[in-house]
């Protein structure tokens, strides 16, 4: 077993051990933290009015052992100590499993299977990013019903909707001050959040303490049997229980494993037991109940507070999905898998706290959708699930993967493990598929989308990488055009991108057919992604000289990473290399696409690649140069 060696948690003193659990419980745990908002309520419309009172434990059952199984020990046990220098995520198992674009080894770049698998895993966590913040903020916002008469009167069914229209718009215009705008009280609300939650299961608990019995198993095992019709629509209703279990993996770099461990052990974990204990006693006294988690406290004020409280926990875990997007979305463009995209940094301190303008109106857009087209939190729960169970199944393939290429352990000890595993997220996964149409396709659909844009971005990638950046210009022999008498040498310096670190840039070459003259400096820049997190400074740039003036560096960045060109010069001009970051010219190819050509690509993916290309980012933007200092030449290139 291996564990992080970056874990900020692993020598920090007892009070920063402390103030990384409560960060962690406000970012990671605020999706899975809400969740007793509406699982107990949807598991309970799956049983009739007169079985509610002896059903409840095997509900009470399934719940316990799936957040055992599936969170503490997959997750917590497991998952978690596949890092990839100390960061979590899809794409921290794609590069521990070495899931490369091709499954054969031959020369064809096409994306292979499994990095297919991988993809449509990290895409459906765009579905999970816009349909969380929706459930999480409607159920909290119905929690107003029994506030007063009019809540609580059909009449106000739009106006709670439109409440939480409004709260969802605010939770995304929020997004471009960053989370260090309200990321210091998450970890304190979330506290409040689960001690309250908790607390208010045991004011019930001791009222009706037979509902221990549902540590028993066998309770859950008997409630399916006797319901083996309703059985999925149960079991889809007890995944809700576990949604945003991927977060706990996906947000590990920010707090590291012991820490998130930690905060679930000792805050998340008891306070969510407790409350569906609680919330299991109070049905077996109150078996008509429809919503035992606002039950919970009497009507009026009490049950206002706890409202306002609710609304607060929701507004946590929506924060967290949708910084998640952010994340993944930097990680597929640093890894080719998306088109430039603005990348905003919104702490000098937590390179990680960024925000993606395009992701951000686009989830808005679909969760205020969302809201408007289900209009309750009942009908909504009925599209959520399949995206959460999906990523699962996913991440589960993914770990395989990694204990036999990244741990090397035995097959046996591979297959056995992860078989329980599979089990598990397919057992749950198959019991959302019911929901498909009733609005589970929702989010399928947002990830065959997400995933149809992925696989074209990096399709088109590797058919351009081919057709222009390989065959005989890289056995050009730059010193040799550099100083032929037919090239007059120019005062000043000049900075060609390329693709590859090897051989000469188109730019380059149409320079000098067209102006017969060359700069006296002359640096050939890579920029390129590794498949870690983070690079140390001392390997981030390789400076090589050509001759003749001529200089090749490589930058290098991590996924989580942005590049930036400006800091590159900056350190070429350190290691004595004649450049003025101030007067430098950046020459740069800019791809017209045109489609039909003998690309291995469909027709339909040309046209979506051509599209994509010409509204991606500009060069100049993405890697933060000014555009004074640009000259782009255009390179016709047929797909």
């Amino acid at each position: 077993m291996h564990s992080s060696s970056a874990d900020p948690s692993s020598h920090a003193p007892s009070a920063v051990k402390l103030g990384l659990c409560v960060g962690a419980l406000g970012v990671v745990f605020g999706d899975i933290g809400t969740s007793p908002l509406y699982t107990m309520k949807e598991c309970l419309a799956t049983l009739r009015l007169d079985e509610r009172a002896e059903g409840v434990l095997g509900v009470l059952s399934l719940i316990f052992w799936a957040l055992i199984l599936v969170v503490c020990v997959k997750y917590i046990w497991f998952i978690l100590r596949a890092d990839n220098h100390g960061e979590g995520g899809i794409f921290a198992l794609m590069a521990l499993g070495h899931v490369k674009e091709t499954d054969d080894r031959k020369t064809s770049r096409r994306i292979g299977p499994s990095l297919l698998v991988m993809l449509f895993g990290a895409a459906l966590l765009y579905g999970d990013s816009a349909i969380t913040p929706a459930i999480t903020v409607l159920s909290a916002a119905e929690g107003l019903r029994g506030v007063n008469d009019y809540f609580a009167s059909e009449d106000a069914h739009n106006t709670i909707i439109l409440i939480a229209c409004v709260i969802l718009a605010g939770i995304f215009w929020v997004q471009h001050k960053g989370t260090k705008l309200i990321g210091d009280i998450f970890g304190p609300v979330m506290m409040i959040w689960f001690g309250v939650i908790g607390a208010l299961g045991i004011w019930h608990i001791w009222q009706a303490p037979e509902i221990f019995q549902a540590l028993n198993p066998m309770h859950g095992v008997r409630l399916i049997a006797t319901h083996p019709h309703g059985a999925a629509t149960l079991l889809g209703s007890v995944v809700l229980a576990v949604t945003g279990a991927e977060a706990i993996y996906a947000d590990m770099g920010h707090f590291g494993r012991k820490a998130i461990a930690r905060a679930w052990l000792w805050f998340a974990f008891p306070g969510l037991l407790l409350n569906y204990f609680g919330q299991g006693a109070y049905v077996i006294n109150h078996p008509g109940t429809t919503n035992p988690f606002f039950d919970l406290v009497p009507e009026g004020w009490p049950q206002g507070a706890l409202t306002l409280l609710s609304i607060a926990a929701a507004i946590i875990a929506s924060q967290a999905v949708i910084s998640g997007a952010f994340s993944l979305t930097r990680s597929a463009i640093q890894l080719g898998y998306f088109p430039r995209l603005r990348v905003m940094h919104t702490s000098a301190e937590q390179a990680g706290q960024i925000y993606v303008p395009l992701i951000n109106m686009s989830l808005a857009i679909l969760a205020i959708g969302i809201v408007a087209m289900f209009g309750s939190s009942e009908r909504l729960a009925a599209a959520y699930g399949i995206a959460v169970t999906g990523t699962m199944v996913v991440t589960t393939y993914a770990f395989y993967l990694v204990t036999q290429r990244h741990w090397h352990w035995p097959l046996w000890k591979s297959l056995s493990l992860c078989s329980v595993f599979i089990v598990i997220d397919v057992a749950l996964f198959a019991s959302t598929l019911h929901k498909f149409t009733d609005g589970g396709w929702l989010p399928m659909l947002i990830a065959a989308l997400v995933v149809a844009i992925m696989h074209t971005w990096k399709s088109g990638r590797n058919e351009i990488q081919e057709k222009i950046y390989g065959g005989a210009i890289t056995e050009l022999e730059l010193s040799q055009v550099a100083k032929s008498k037919n090239i007059v040498r120019v005062p000043g310096s000049a900075v060609f991108m390329v693709a590859t670190p090897k051989g000469t840039p188109l730019a380059l070459l149409h320079h000098l057919k067209a102006n017969k003259c060359l700069q006296q400096t002359v640096v050939l820049l890579t920029i390129g992604t590794v498949e870690v997190p983070t690079i140390d400074e001392e390997e981030r740039m390789t400076l090589e000289s050509l001759g003749e003036g001529v200089w090749r560096a490589v930058g290098r960045y991590g996924y989580m990473e942005s590049p930036s060109v400006s800091k590159l010069i900056d350190r070429i001009k350190a290691q004595g290399v004649p450049v003025n970051p101030q007067s430098t010219t950046y020459y740069f190819n800019r791809e017209m696409i045109i489609t039909g050509g003998n690309a291995k690509m469909f027709e339909w993916q040309k046209s979506l690649y051509a599209f994509l290309s010409r509204n991606a980012r500009p060069v100049k933007d993405y890697y933060q140069i000014q555009p004074t200092q640009i000259i782009e030449i255009g390179l016709p290139v047929q797909l």
